[in-house]
């Protein structure tokens, strides 16, 4: 087995990736998520500070190992360009499924209003989909996928896409064994839903949609 330095340069370059990522974003949550609360988790500033550093962590990096190393159009490497329409289209269909299921499940949701909230909204429910699917499906789950078969790619890349929440998990008391098997579960599916439709637009509305009727219209029940 090939050390690092034996490793093609690609595969160096998308492991130091994933080392800076996780290094960056373990940091941020534990040194500097607190003071970022301070602004009120309901308050659009707070809303706004969040976004801003999903953007830079998660999304910016992404754009630019795309753009600079790989010299590729990242948008359309992403899978944001082709086929959006069936993409758009999938992503509906599972909105409409989620929405179903949880009616089902809890009935007509009640104390929306009180939940609609500057980060519920912009962060939580419609952000989420952006600042997680592109690098996890968008880039990670690609890259791995063109180093080995695609459920093995799939499967690592939910275990990786469980290992960035752990942090913020662990530091905010949520975790749960039962809570990490679900995540990595709705990772695994959401990959799924991509290497068939082949357009990102379908994970980032289904991802999106999951959020907001789970938090936003059913409170995390």
């Amino acid at each position: 087995m090939p050390g690092v330095g034996h490793l093609p340069p690609a595969d160096r370059r998308f492991g130091v990736y994933l080392g800076l990522f996780l290094s960056i974003w373990t940091a941020y949550v534990l040194l500097v998520y607190r003071h970022l609360q301070a602004l009120g988790d309901d308050s659009f500033l707070y809303a706004v500070a969040n976004m801003a550093v999903r953007l830079t962590v998660w999304v910016g990096p992404v754009i630019l190992m795309l753009w600079f190393i790989d010299r590729v159009a990242p948008l359309r490497a992403l899978g944001l360009v082709d086929r959006w329409k069936r993409g758009v289209l999938i992503g509906i269909c599972l909105f409409a499924l989620l929405l179903a299921i949880a009616l089902l499940q809890f009935g007509w949701p009640h104390g929306v209003a009180r939940r609609l909230t500057w980060q519920s909204v912009l962060g939580t429910s419609f952000g989420v989909g952006f600042y997680e699917e592109i690098p996890f499906r968008g880039y990670i789950l690609q890259k791995l996928g063109t180093r080995m078969n695609f459920w093995l790619a799939n499967a690592l890349t939910s275990v990786i896409f469980v290992g960035m929440h752990l942090p913020g998990w662990l530091m905010l008391n949520l975790f749960a064994l039962r809570l990490a098997l679900y995540v990595f579960a709705f990772s695994f599916v959401l990959g799924a839903v991509f290497h068939y439709s082949r357009s990102l637009w379908s994970c980032i509305i289904g991802h999106s949609a999951n959020n907001f009727v789970s938090a936003v219209l059913f409170g995390g029940r």
